[in-house]
């Protein structure tokens, strides 16, 4: 089977940037109802739902990442886990919104600790199940990395 992958001798003029410098810019999000579920996200975290860019609908995690959701209503969504890294002064009140609409939040990414939050790495954190099901997770430190 022939590697259709570039490499660097087929782009030998191609720069190389240091590893420090890649970033994530954006990632598709396929969502049943783009809008829906991107209002949902935007809400809880207290962003806001971008102009739609073609088939996208962004939301803007404010540190140059987008979620861009991408609707698909012809086939089942498979579930993904979004972690989100929040400022503690704010995770209360996600919590609080995430209540209000009625969403139970987890402890865990196994969903066994209905109403309780966790206190990894000495912040807090917590699960909860977007409208397609994506596992996304609110958190206020990021996890140790051995």
């Amino acid at each position: 089977m022939p590697n259709h992958l570039p490499n660097a001798q087929q782009y030998p003029n191609a720069p190389e940037p240091p590893a420090a410098s890649v970033q994530l810019n954006h990632t598709a999000v396929y969502a049943s109802d783009r809008q829906l579920s991107a209002e949902f996200l935007a809400a809880i975290l207290g962003l806001k739902v971008g102009a739609p860019f073609g088939p996208f609908l962004p939301v803007d995690l404010g540190n140059g990442v987008t979620l861009d959701y991408y609707e698909k209503r012809d086939e089942p969504i498979q579930s993904q886990h979004y972690a989100f890294l929040v400022p503690d002064e704010q995770f209360d009140t996600m919590i609080a919104r995430l209540e209000a609409v009625g969403v139970t939040y987890y402890a865990d990414p196994g969903h066994t600790e209905p109403g309780q939050i966790n206190r990894w790495f000495g912040g807090r954190g917590a699960y909860f199940d977007d409208p397609d099901g994506h596992n996304m997770e609110i958190m206020t430190r990021p996890y140790v990395r051995p």
